[in-house]
Formats: C-alpha cells, sequence, structure tokens
C-alpha cells in the first residue's frame, strides 16, 4: 500500500474544510441526495447513504439538513437532479489527477474543470486514462495525539484493517470499502476517536514532484475542488515536505 494522498491529510489538519464550511454543506448534501435517491432513505439498507450520513455527521452537518437532503433524493421534496461524473486527467510532471462530481449541468462541470486544467498548464483526459492507477479503498483518519500508532494499528488490523500509515500526526487506517464500517467500530468501542471516514481512490504508486511542480499541483487541486459540482480530488502526487508545510501555512 503506497498510502492516501499527503495532500489530504494536510488540507484536513489546515482546517480547509471549516473555512468553506457553506460550500463543503453543499457537497455533503449533494451526496446524501444521490445516495437517497439510488439506494432508498433507510440507511440500514443503504450502505452508501449510511457513509453519507456518517461523514455529514463528522462536519456537524445539523440533523435537519441531512434529513431535508434525504428527502430531495427520495422526491418528496424537488430539489434532486443531478448525475454522477468521474473526470480523469494529467497534472504537472505527468501526475494522475481523478475528479469526482455530482452536477445538475454535465456540460457546466465539464467545461469547468477542463478549463480548470488548462489553465493550470495541465490537461483533462479521456474516462479510463488515469483510473487504472488507483484502488477504491475505506480510508479512515485518526489524529495521532495521546495515540499509540503501534497498538492503534494492531487494533485496527485485529478489526480487519488492510494497512495503516502515520503521516502528519494523523494515523490512517486503510480498509476494504466493504470493511470500512466494521473497523470504525472496532476503533470507537476502544475509545479512539475518529476524526473522518470515507470510501477514497488511494494511489498504487506516487509520483514525486520537485518543489515547482508540487506546487504547480497543489494550486491546480485546490482550484478544481473550489468547484461547486466537484464532490472529490485524488492524485497520485507525492508532496515534498516543504511544500506541504508552506501550503499549510498559508
Amino acid at each position: 500500500m503506497s498510502g492516501h494522498s499527503k495532500w489530504h491529510s494536510i488540507k484536513h489538519q489546515k482546517g480547509v474544510a471549516d473555512a468553506r464550511r457553506g460550500q463543503l454543506f453543499t457537497k455533503l448534501t449533494r451526496e446524501l441526495i444521490i445516495a437517497a435517491r439510488e439506494g432508498g432513505s433507510n440507511p440500514d439498507a443503504n450502505f452508501r447513504l449510511r457513509l453519507a450520513i456518517q461523514k455529514a455527521r463528522d462536519n456537524n452537518m445539523p440533523t435537519d439538513n441531512i434529513e431535508r437532503s434525504i428527502k430531495k433524493g427520495t422526491g418528496e421534496l424537488e430539489g434532486g437532479s443531478l448525475a454522477e461524473l468521474v473526470l480523469e486527467g494529467y497534472g504537472p510532471s505527468g501526475t494522475a489527477i481523478m475528479v469526482n462530481a455530482l452536477t445538475d449541468n454535465r456540460n457546466r462541470t465539464i467545461q469547468e474543470v477542463r478549463s480548470t486544467f488548462t489553465r493550470h498548464g495541465s490537461n483533462l483526459g479521456e474516462s479510463g486514462c488515469v483510473s487504472w492507477l488507483f484502488d477504491s479503498k475505506g480510508v479512515i483518519t485518526i489524529k495521532a495525539d495521546n495515540v499509540d500508532a503501534d497498538e492503534l494499528a494492531l487494533s485496527a488490523i485485529d478489526a480487519g484493517a488492510e494497512d495503516v500509515k502515520v503521516e502528519n500526526n494523523y494515523v490512517e487506517v486503510y480498509t476494504t470499502p466493504e470493511d470500512l464500517e466494521n473497523v470504525r467500530k472496532a476503533l470507537e468501542e476502544q475509545n479512539i476517536t475518529v476524526e473522518m471516514s470515507e470510501i477514497s481512490m488511494v494511489p498504487k504508486s506516487l509520483v514525486q514532484l520537485d518543489e515547482k511542480s508540487a506546487t504547480q499541483a497543489l494550486k491546480l487541486m485546490d482550484k478544481l475542488e473550489e468547484i461547486d459540482d466537484v464532490q472529490n480530488v485524488f492524485s497520485n502526487a507525492d508532496f515534498p515536505d516543504t511544500i506541504l508545510e508552506s501550503y499549510q501555512a498559508q
């Protein structure tokens, strides 16, 4: 296991989600809508909806907002017309970038993503051009403060985790998508506080970048995430620690 993108851990530490809470809630709402639309409003029978509800709660989304979003997905309220898009491209130094989007206007979203790639000297590619470089994994993020990483690793593996990695004061636990919930529950039963858990596209290997390319890649990925329709951005870029520290301090 090559490890999850350092960029995601740094973004979590930096508190970008809090700074963009309005945009974050919009993204969480869209995921709830599409999950309820595809699998129904009962989270016990809808794995994707359970994950969406858990992520919304992890980010302090009000219960009323969660319930309203689910009703939009099932058609009880208007506003649930969304389509899923997976867009793939090449960033600086040939890094692979995957963009997940939920949109009510496919052409608008593709154009915005394409323009963002182009403005940062990168290229939107064809479907399937880089997805083979990633695996779908469950990722559980735990703050490493006051946590024995070795003991945590053993507990996670005993619970069914595939791998554990310590990165930037965070412990990341990797599972199959199907085992994500069970591993999270097992850790929480041991009074371990989970910061975040999600299904993520984890790169099979990383591309090391020099400082110039790393800075360009960070700017590109940030701008992609700022697009309203974009839910997640994944990359196989391996950023130098100096660049991540500089980014974190901004």
